[in-house]
């Protein structure tokens, strides 16, 4: 079948929407800024900043397109983000939503924002801390999976009921690794520091893998320099035929 003039660059632009309308999921991409050896945090756990400023304005232009920026407990506990859009305009703030399996989020958390929408999905019933939590404005929702976790892939199959068509993951290792070994990350948005850590955390716990053929294939789609640290655009392999 012939397809329009525009009709591939169109379809790339609202590549969200058709995976929310075709595949019942939103678009997962998956930004993380890491060094040149490919760590994100040092062994004791700092961060800030391992890239430059021209590359924090520049995710923060991504997280104003997604429909929802996504994290885990863990981030929230050890640097109690507000993970909103500050360093660029915006019309509007996108959703925030956690995973926290056992309801751990402080009530006086930075993440609570006025106005913007908050789902905490959560594993372990605990109606009290639900109770709480949604007084400061959350919505909380249920979808224990395997081993006290969350079904990471019924929460994207709820997001997308909840029109979310661009999910913007900006999480530690473990969660990055747990969303890469389910297969639930279409693309990633790597910002690279010119600079080595040696030992610390990396960009995803996940493997040990056996063989060179069970790694995750990519395409790269970009790569461009903001500022004095390289941006790069990779797309896992078949992603996108849907």
């Amino acid at each position: 079948m012939e397809v329009g003039l525009g009709a591939a660059e169109s379809r790339e632009l609202n590549i969200g929407f058709f995976s929310r309308m075709i595949r019942k999921t939103p678009w997962v991409r998956m930004k993380v800024a890491a060094s040149l050896d490919g760590k994100t945090a040092l062994d004791n756990g700092v961060s800030q900043w391992i890239t430059s400023d021209p590359a924090r304005t520049d995710g923060h232009a991504w997280r104003a397109r997604s429909c929802a920026v996504f994290t885990g407990i863990g981030t929230v506990l050890e640097d109690n983000p507000r993970l909103d859009v500050r360093l660029v305009a915006t019309p509007r703030q996108p959703h925030l939503v956690v995973v926290d399996s056992r309801l751990e989020t402080p009530l006086d958390a930075d993440l609570f924002i006025a106005g913007r929408t908050l789902y905490i999905y959560a594993a372990e019933q605990n109606d009290g801390k639900k109770l709480a939590l949604e007084a400061r404005g959350a919505t909380v929702i249920y979808l224990p999976g395997p081993n006290g976790k969350v079904d990471l892939a019924a929460m994207l199959r709820d997001l997308a009921r909840h029109e979310i068509n661009e999910l913007h993951v900006e999480a530690g290792h473990k969660l990055n690794g747990s969303l890469i070994r389910e297969g639930l990350v279409d693309e990633f948005l790597v910002y690279l520091a010119p600079k080595m850590i040696g030992q610390g955390f990396g960009m995803a716990s996940f493997g040990p893998l056996t063989e060179l053929s069970q790694a995750v294939d990519l395409e790269f789609r970009s790569t461009e320099m903001v500022g004095p640290d390289l941006r790069i655009v990779a797309r896992v392999k078949g992603r996108d035929q849907f």
